[in-house]
C-alpha cells in the first residue's frame, strides 16, 4: 500500500510542472515585451540557475562539465530560445498541440539511443492523448494564421527536449536532482545570453507586470517544475513522464475559461477524458492495479457456489 502511494505521489508530483508550463503561452503574449524570445528564455534559465547553484556550491566534476553543457543546450537553451520563438508567433492552442507530440518522439528517441522498445498500451495512449489535445484546438479554432516560422520552432524544440530527456535518464546522475538542475539551467542561460544580445540587442525596459511574469516564469515555471520534471524522469522514465505532459494543454483550456471567460462545452470535456485517460493509462501502477483488480474478480468468479 505505501508503495502505491508513492508510486500515485511520483505521478502527481511530475504533472506538476506540465500543469505550471501549460500557463507559459498565456504569460508570454500577456505580459512579455513582445519580439524578444531570447531575452524571455535567458532571464527566465540563468537567473535562478545562479541562485540555485550560489545555494548549493557544488560544480560538476569529470564529464558532467560537458555532460551538463550538452543537456543544458537541449533541454534549456535551445529549448526555451525555440519555445519562445514559437510562443510570440503561434496560437496558444496549436502550441499545445506541438506539444503533445513530444510522447511519440519520445519513444523513438528512446529506441534509438537506449534500445528501449516502448510498450503497445504507451503508443496508443500517446496517440490518444494527440487526438484528445487535437479535439481541444480545433474546439476553440485558431484565431492566427500559421507562422512557418513559428510551427518550425515548436516542431524543433520538442525534438530537441525529447533527445535531452533521453539523454538525462541515459547518463546516470551522480549528484541529486536539485544540483543537476543547476547545472543545466546555468549551462543553458550561458549559451543563451550572448546569442540573444547579438541578435536581440540590449535588453529592454520592463514594466511591473513583465518582471512579475518573468519572476513567475523563472521561479516557479524553471526553478521549482524543472526540479520536479527531472526527478519525474529518473523515477518514471522519459516515456511516461513525457505523456504525462500532456496534462500541460489541458491546464491551459481551464486556464481561458477561468481566467478569459472561454467557452467550454461537451466536445471540451471529451477531449480532456481523453488526454487524463490517456496519462493514466501510460502509468505501469496504474495498469498494475487494474492487472490486480481483475484478478479478483476473475478469482470470485471461479468459486463454487454453495446452495442452501
Amino acid at each position: 500500500m505505501e508503495d502505491n502511494r508513492a508510486s500515485w505521489r511520483n505521478v502527481a508530483l511530475t504533472a506538476v510542472p506540465a500543469a505550471v508550463w501549460g500557463s507559459t503561452y498565456a504569460v508570454t503574449q500577456q505580459w512579455l515585451p513582445p519580439g524578444r524570445p531570447l531575452f524571455a528564455a535567458t532571464v527566465r534559465a540563468l537567473p535562478v540557475g545562479l541562485l540555485m547553484l550560489l545555494w548549493l556550491r557544488r560544480l560538476p566534476r569529470g564529464d558532467w562539465w560537458w555532460r551538463s553543457l550538452v543537456l543544458g543546450s537541449l533541454n534549456i537553451g535551445l529549448f526555451y530560445a525555440l519555445l519562445f520563438v514559437a510562443a510570440y508567433r503561434l496560437p496558444s492552442g496549436l502550441g499545445a498541440t506541438l506539444v503533445a507530440t513530444a510522447p511519440m518522439v519520445t519513444m523513438v528517441v528512446a529506441r534509438l539511443l537506449l534500445g528501449q522498445r516502448p510498450a503497445r498500451v504507451s503508443v496508443a495512449a500517446g496517440l490518444v492523448g494527440l487526438v484528445g489535445v487535437g479535439l481541444l484546438v480545433l474546439q476553440n479554432g485558431l484565431d492566427r494564421p500559421l507562422d512557418p516560422v513559428g510551427l518550425a520552432a515548436g516542431l524543433l524544440a520538442v525534438v530537441l527536449s525529447s533527445v535531452g530527456f533521453v539523454l538525462t535518464r541515459r547518463w546516470t546522475p551522480t549528484e541529486d536532482v536539485v544540483t543537476m538542475t543547476s547545472w543545466q539551467l546555468v549551462a543553458g542561460g550561458l549559451v543563451l545570453l550572448p546569442i540573444g544580445l547579438v541578435a536581440e540587442g540590449a535588453p529592454p525596459a520592463l514594466d511591473l507586470p513583465a518582471v512579475g511574469a518573468l519572476v513567475y516564469l523563472g521561479l516557479v515555471g524553471t526553478g521549482v517544475a524543472y526540479v520536479l520534471w527531472f526527478r519525474g524522469l529518473a523515477l518514471l522514465g522519459p516515456t511516461s513522464a513525457s505523456i504525462i505532459g500532456l496534462v500541460n494543454p489541458v491546464v491551459g483550456v481551464l486556464l481561458g475559461v477561468a481566467v478569459l471567460g472561454e467557452h467550454f462545452g461537451p466536445v471540451h470535456l471529451v477531449a480532456m477524458v481523453l488526454v487524463v485517460g490517456s496519462v493514466l493509462a501510460a502509468q505501469e501502477q496504474v495498469r498494475a492495479r487494474l492487472g490486480r483488480s481483475r484478478d479478483r474478480a476473475s478469482d470470485r468468479a471461479r468459486l463454487p457456489v454453495s446452495c442452501s
